[in-house]
């Protein structure tokens, strides 16, 4: 038996979730972290085990005595060292394979002079950065599509935000990928379920035939009749009952026609045929610097367009089914050949695309091409809000616009709240956003963070009220939305940052990243709060 390498030993788990092409994404990514405060270095912690090829901590800080108490990344003999080269070295001992970097500096020096210093990064994590540094940064990533993932922890409080122009995925991972094509069905699958003959079929024989025959055949009596799909309730009855009907001589097992009633929905509405991704302009001006994404969506609504007679490519992919051995390894070769045939003549408009494009023609493997065209009704385009935006038309930040629609997915429950209305429910943590703002626009006026010292919290917590009725008002947005008791959380925190919240909101961001440099599943779009006070959490898009 042969021994697996120790690669795949140690990133077994992981393969199993992004597979060996997106282990090979995070193996050639480079990520910087501005600041390796707490959150920074869990974030760091949890990508560095499962891969990257490096990282880089750029801090001008010394390690304090405040530092130890909350980063597990530091230790008593690391004060008054540098804090970048000290995690960095911590960092490096959790997997060989990563190649660590520091650079003791002040991120506002290279913002301000070198922005340069920052493209040669795949992803860069801002921890803890102050507004002006963090918009000029930026407007600088933006420009270059280099994602920005800003975080905050703030006492019980952690805050995500992406930036990216946009964000393209293949593989989202359904839960499963069916594509049976009930009711276009092609020719080889046609001919397979005619070759049924039910009226010499034993009841064991009939037992065992797969569903999608069972739903092929009924689907066509019931077509024959009307002409169309079963679109009414009545209808839908009536092409259950065909199926039924088949059932009468079955005196054995009814497992097959159960599957097959309980898929009977899967022929009520026409496969997809449009996706909204092929009329996006990208594809009409592809060019030397568009993505492989693009390129193989263009080759895609090719084949649409043609051979695919409107249709998507065939996924080749069958779910499993009460069958005899013999019908369902003839129907699964059928699905798979005719997957095969589909991946062929897209790529035969991709080899065609890539010469106009003056491409070699190997730049797209064939195999990115399988899992593009199996994942086809599945692709995902995300577009981002860029920070400057966000940050400099405060009239669209809450406001009540179609393109500025505030949506909230709060346990699994989607909600739409408009101009401010969010902000009126006492348990919603997008209160939280604000504030957060709100702080920065604190540390803007006075250059401290409102709290930092018992001395100074009962005066701060007006400052900080007039600093989020300011925010607020700004956006058009009722400035007495946001509670004292709230206000008085936020200055009692003092900006400090505890481990087991740095802890938790470095597993939720590096899982984040991950998604963004492997492109599978689907990230957040595009902000996030985390409230460690009564364990909830909070995506909305800004």
């Amino acid at each position: 038996m042969q021994q697996p390498n120790t690669k795949t030993q140690r990133y077994d788990r992981q393969l199993r979730l992004w597979h060996n092409h997106g282990q090979q994404a995070l193996e050639n990514s480079k990520v910087l972290l501005i600041n390796g405060s707490a959150t920074g270095t869990e974030i760091l912690k949890n990508l560095v085990l499962p891969g990257i090829q490096s990282f880089t901590v750029l801090d001008g800080n010394k390690v304090a005595n405040a530092d130890l108490g909350n980063n597990f990344f530091l230790t008593r003999e690391s004060v008054g060292k540098s804090r970048s080269k000290e995690v960095t070295d911590l960092l490096r001992e959790l997997n060989n394979d990563v190649e660590g970097n520091h650079l003791e500096e002040d991120p506002t020096n290279l913002i301000n002079n070198d922005l340069n210093f920052f493209k040669k990064f795949t992803i860069v994590v801002a921890s803890q950065l102050i507004e002006v540094e963090l918009l000029k940064l930026s407007a600088f990533l933006w420009e270059n599509n280099i994602p920005l993932i800003v975080v905050r922890t703030y006492g019980f409080i952690g805050y995500l935000r992406i930036a990216v122009p946009e964000h393209t995925v293949v593989e989202t991972h359904p839960e499963q990928i069916v594509d049976l094509r009930l009711d276009s069905p092609f020719k080889e699958l046609s001919t397979f379920a005619n070759s049924f003959d039910f009226s010499t079929m034993t009841s064991f024989e009939l037992s065992h035939v797969p569903y999608v025959v069972l739903l092929l055949r009924s689907l066509g009596e019931f077509r024959q009749q009307y002409g169309h799909l079963p679109s009414s309730t009545n209808e839908k009855n009536e092409f259950k009952n065909l199926i039924k009907q088949k059932m009468s001589g079955v005196t054995s097992e009814t497992e097959n026609f159960d599957e097959a009633l309980s898929s009977a929905f899967r022929t009520y509405s026409p496969t997809s045929n449009t996706q909204s991704i092929l009329q996006d302009e990208k594809i009409s001006n592809l060019n030397l610097k568009s993505t492989n994404f693009w390129i193989l969506a263009k080759a895609l609504k090719s084949f649409i367009e043609n051979e695919g007679n409107g249709f998507l490519p065939v996924a080749g992919t069958l779910p499993d089914m009460k069958s005899d051995t013999t019908s369902y390894v003839e129907l699964q070769t059928i699905y798979k050949n005719k997957a095969k045939q589909d991946v062929a003549s897209v790529n035969n408009y991709l080899l065609e695309i890539l010469n106009n494009l003056g491409k070699p023609k190997d730049s797209i493997p064939l195999e990115e091409v399988e899992r593009f065209c199996k994942n086809a009704n599945f692709l995902r385009v995300i577009k981002y809000r860029s920070l400057n935006d966000e940050y400099l038309n405060a009239s669209t930040t809450l406001g009540f616009t179609t393109n500025d629609i505030l949506h909230l997915t709060v346990l699994k429950k989607k909600k739409f709240f408009y101009k401010g209305k969010l902000l009126e429910d006492l348990n919603s943590n997008v209160v939280f956003f604000v504030l957060i703002r709100a702080v920065d626009s604190f540390w803007e006026k006075y250059r401290r963070y409102p709290g930092v010292h018992n001395s100074e919290v009962d005066a701060d917590i007006p400052l900080l009220k007039r600093c989020t009725q300011n925010l607020l008002q700004g956006w058009g947005v009722n400035p007495g939305l946001i509670q004292d008791d709230h206000i008085h959380c936020m200055v009692r925190a003092g900006a400090c940052e505890m481990h087991n919240m740095a802890a938790i909101q470095g597993g939720i961001v590096a899982q984040e990243i991950i998604k963004i440099l492997t492109g599978q599943y689907i990230p957040l779009d595009n902000s996030f709060i985390f409230n460690g006070m009564n364990s909830t959490s909070t995506t909305f898009r800004i």
